[in-house]
């Protein structure tokens, strides 16, 4: 079965949310600080209204990144503020003794709920975003404690008082929000650390020891409270409908305003445990209710998964001892300096780090279509393939079993006989040549002979010298030049054959093969046993 197609919210519902996130935005604007000052100004009062002037005066106080802001410039920062929910426009009326004192009173801003919220946790984020959080495990057992007396009290034939019941109540789920949120954040400032690849001998030693005591502490003091606390709501949880209406019976709080819940600016958000949805978050943190896990579950699988990122950094400090380690702290202290040095002195230290000066191509030169000129930028210059283990994992050495060799012996065996039947071929091709010398017009030559026989022409004619003879010399004084052959010969010595070729007046040879008839006009053809290949010399003329 598929899952259930997800419901798409109302169209007020979305506007609304977009209203809500939209209240965000001072905090990524490129005037952010700026803004956030102006934010903790409103933030430092209750209930109060400010004009520019009053604001401009705060700002001066407080020496902070918006004390330059002139009075046009703050109004237009105001503004945007309105425009994006975190501020106000008041409503109240304006006492002023002139018109000039109107004028600069008339606009008068004040802190709006979402605002005032978005402001303070950005605060706290700033103030201890990078601080470990200790764990409030004795809130535990307090929580524990109290879920104990409030069951045996409501269980009583009298009841229990309902103004006991809402101070035990409250108390209950202060403590156990406390405790939630401690533990949230301590895992996450672990998680951020243990994702470190520069941890020092030191800084590793000190970690381990929290990851090994701390955290092995909070999980065992948690895996001994999680299935007390889980039975004792097991046996309240019958009784929590009565005892949430009396709940409202006692105190209805804002929710008994006429007219609260009416609008959407009137909604209550109610104290936590006035509602069964804070108790069934309550149970599902000790108990798994819904089939995904309870967070007790969660938070044990996340401290083994803590103890593993502690293994892998073991590890990884053992590869540094080998000369592998992580530069992160360099390059860290690196982009420091660039982030503050000049342009000129950035350059320097550019040169200095990686040494890019001018291109120089040693060795083998690449292909013409892959040739980088020196002066093309590293932003516009082809991708450099990096190995996927360095890009994955940071480390250069391979992982696994080596392959075995591939075994070539067949490929080998194959080029062998493949090269010893062309030498066969080419051996009988000469001894048929040889044996056909002086009689080629009766044979027909088979094709590896009349083959062999071109290749050693064509290089005999590539030796050849050519002579000029004069008018006269050849015949009558009145016959033209010609032109005679010297050395014109080829030989192979491995296949003890030798062709010499000469130019004849008027000769003609005719060489019969499978392939057809070759016609050579004015060339005569000897073909011997080249000289060295049995100590003799044998020349046959062919014509």
């Amino acid at each position: 079965m598929g899952a259930p197609a997800q419901k798409s919210l109302p169209e007020t519902d979305r506007d609304d949310t977009w209203q809500r996130l939209n209240a965000y935005a001072y905090l990524s604007a490129p005037e952010r600080l700026e803004y956030v000052a102006v934010m903790r100004v409103f933030c430092g009062t209750l209930l109060a209204d400010l004009a520019v002037p009053d604001v401009l005066t705060k700002l001066a106080e407080s020496a902070g990144p918006a004390v330059t802001l002139d009075a046009e410039t703050l109004t237009a920062r105001l503004e945007r503020l309105v425009h994006w929910g975190a501020l106000l426009r008041s409503s109240h009326s304006v006492k002023a003794s002139s018109i000039t004192e109107y004028q600069r009173s008339r606009s008068r801003y004040q802190l709006s709920k979402l605002g005032e919220r978005i402001q303070r946790d950005a605060d706290e984020v700033l103030a201890g975003a990078d601080a470990a959080r200790e764990v409030s495990s004795e809130l535990l057992a307090l929580v524990e404690r109290g879920l104990r007396e409030l069951n045996e009290l409501v269980q009583r034939p009298e009841g229990i008082e309902p103004q006991d019941a809402l101070e035990r109540v409250s108390t209950l789920f202060v403590q156990f929000t406390e405790f939630a949120d401690s533990v949230r954040d301590f895992y996450a400032y672990l998680g951020q650390v243990l994702a470190r690849y520069d941890l020092d001998s030191a800084e590793y030693q000190g970690f381990k020891e929290l990851l090994l005591d701390y955290v092995e502490a909070i999980r065992e003091d948690v895996a001994f409270r999680a299935p007390r606390i889980a039975s004792v709501l097991d046996l309240l949880w019958p009784h929590l409908p009565g005892l949430l209406e009396r709940l409202d019976a006692h105190a209805r709080g804002l929710s008994g305003v006429p007219g609260a819940g009416g609008r959407p600016e009137g909604r209550v958000q109610r104290s936590r445990g006035r509602e069964q949805a804070d108790w069934e978050g309550l149970r599902g943190w000790f108990t798994d209710v819904d089939g995904q896990g309870s967070q007790v579950d969660q938070l044990r699988d996340a401290t083994m998964r803590a103890l593993q990122s502690l293994l892998t950094n073991a590890k990884r400090m053992l590869r540094s001892a080998s000369g592998e380690m992580s530069r992160r702290k360099d390059l860290l202290r690196l982009a420091r300096w660039f982030d503050e040095a000049s342009p000129e002195d950035a350059h320097d230290i550019a040169a200095a780090a990686f040494g890019l000066y001018g291109a120089r191509h040693l060795g083998v030169p690449p292909a013409s279509d892959e040739a980088v000129p020196a002066y093309t930028s590293w932003w516009n210059g082809p991708v450099v393939e990096v190995p996927v283990a360095l890009r994955e994992r940071g480390s250069r050495a391979q992982r696994g079993r080596a392959s075995a060799m591939e075994n070539h012996s067949a490929q080998k065996r194959h080029l062998q006989e493949a090269a010893r039947a062309q030498a066969e071929a080419r051996r009988a091709a000469a001894d048929e040549l040889r044996s056909a010398a002086g009689r080629f017009a009766d044979v027909r030559l088979t094709s590896a002979a009349l083959g062999l026989l071109l290749e050693l022409l064509a290089t005999a004619l590539g030796n050849a010298r050519l002579r000029r003879t004069e008018a006269g010399e050849v015949g009558g004084l009145d016959e033209a030049p010609e032109f005679g052959l010297e050395s014109a010969q080829s030989e192979d010595a491995e296949l003890g054959i030798r062709l010499t070729v000469r130019r004849s007046s008027g000769a003609k040879t005719v060489l019969h093969s499978a392939d057809g008839d070759l016609v050579l006009d004015d060339l005569e053809l000897e073909i011997g046993r080249a000289a060295g290949s049995d100590g003799r010399e044998v020349e046959v003329s062919v014509s």
